[in-house]
């Protein structure tokens, strides 16, 4: 016996299709992972005010062993502006350029986000282990996906078929 299905019901069935699966831009999965590198990162160094004595070691003029100066802010400055920079690029750059300034960045960034566990004492091995793993596993997300960058071999007779086949337009569609 059947139910009665109501006039809404009978207009909108459920929907027993999977879910579809669409292939997003190499240059998008690049620009979010930086994106989230970059969050990741800062909020590290945020999170590392709360230890006890950097704050006091900051107003003494001190980060870390070295002593605050123009210079310093400047490195730090450039630091944190290469991953906000890699987003913006990852989505600008020809794909040449991209696959290539990705795997560079990247390949540098990982020994440079593991010396942020120098000095750092048992206590605090946690914090760092899951911080630069987590950097870590964002690096290699990115080194990844730009070294299997979609390849696309166009022979002299495809390049040839696919002029043919552009569709013409007028100067307004231009």
């Amino acid at each position: 016996m059947r139910t009665p299905q109501s006039h809404t019901a009978r207009e909108n069935p459920p929907s027993h299709s999977a879910l579809k699966d669409l292939r997003m831009p190499v240059q998008a999965k690049l620009a979010a992972a930086w994106t989230s590198f970059m969050f990741l990162y800062i909020y590290v160094d945020l999170f590392n005010l709360y230890k006890p004595g950097v704050v006091d070691g900051i107003l003494n003029g001190l980060v870390w062993r070295f002593d605050i100066s123009s210079t310093l802010l400047t490195i730090f400055l450039v630091s944190v502006s290469i991953p906000a920079l890699m987003v913006g690029l990852s989505m600008t750059l020809p794909a040449r350029a991209n696959r290539a300034t990705n795997l560079v960045v990247a390949s540098l960034l990982i020994p440079y986000s593991m010396f942020n566990a120098a000095g750092a004492t048992w206590e605090w091995a946690a914090f760092y282990g899951l911080s630069i793993g987590l950097e870590v596993l964002l690096l290699a997300f990115i080194l990844r996906s730009a070294w299997a960058w979609p390849r696309h071999a166009a022979s002299p007779a495809t390049l040839a078929a696919s002029l043919d086949s552009e569709p013409l337009r007028t100067p307004q569609q231009a």
